[in-house]
């Protein structure tokens, strides 16, 4: 069997592609162009947030993002920066506790031990309840106002499993999934079913409180329309297939 090269190897293998000298300066320049490369993620995302309303692996680890499964499609998924998140779970906190609602130590236990530990999007209903424990004696009625909250909902084909959620998240997602019916609906009335990209991103969707950028980005993303460069500029059409 072929042994997988470590991080040093890796390092020497593209030192002599790139017929680098050995030295720390060359590790030092490597470590500066991932740290690069991560920032400009960040920098992407965070003008992305800035345009709209309301993925990298690294980025999870590190406790700066989360990803959450949506109901809006099979491979529809959220990124979300944590600090939004959380700030998230305390207007949840607040909104309970007007309500004068019981058991509320739960959403502590949630922060503090359930989201930095679990970073995937889905958890399984024995390893929650054993993350909830290190907060205090966890019932069954704490597992329920987690889902009354929005922070957690049930996987259809497994009962044992959930979701990680985005309280407060539905109108939002009606939005998305309305404003991609209309916007394909607009661009397959149209005689070739395109349009040049500078006017189309004026326009306003009626049925959808997202920026039109937002929606051509993800209809990009999910194959639904493609971008084509013509000599009159950038257009937008609906893919074939």
């Amino acid at each position: 069997m072929e042994a997988i090269p470590g991080p040093s190897t890796a390092r020497k293998r593209r030192r002599d592609e790139e017929n680098v000298p050995e030295s720390e300066d060359y590790d030092e320049a490597l470590s500066l162009e991932q740290s690069l490369t991560f920032s400009d993620t960040l920098v992407a995302l965070r003008i992305m947030r800035a345009q709209f309303p309301q993925i990298e692996k690294s980025l999870r680890r590190d406790k700066v993002l989360r990803i959450f499964k949506l109901n809006t499609g099979q491979d529809d998924h959220a990124i979300m920066f944590m600090d939004d998140y959380l700030n998230q779970i305390e207007r949840v906190i607040k909104r309970m506790a007007a309500k004068k609602q019981d058991e509320l130590a739960v959403f502590e236990w949630f922060k503090t031990h359930v989201i930095t530990s679990k970073l995937e999007p889905s958890i399984e209903h024995q390893e929650l309840c054993s993350l909830l424990s290190f907060g205090g004696n966890v019932k069954d009625e704490h597992i329920s106002l987690l889902i009354n909250a929005g922070l957690l909902t049930r996987q259809l084909i497994d009962p044992n499993m959930y979701w990680f959620a985005i309280p407060n998240i539905g109108s939002l997602l009606k939005g998305l999934s309305q404003g991609r019916k209309e916007l394909l609906s607009f661009l397959n009335r149209r005689r070739y079913k395109e349009m040049m990209l500078a006017p189309l991103e004026k326009k306003r969707l009626r049925l959808s409180p997202l920026d039109m950028r937002f929606h051509l980005r993800d209809l990009i993303g999910s194959g639904h329309v493609k971008t084509v460069h013509t000599p009159t500029g950038l257009v937008v059409r609906v893919s074939k297939d």
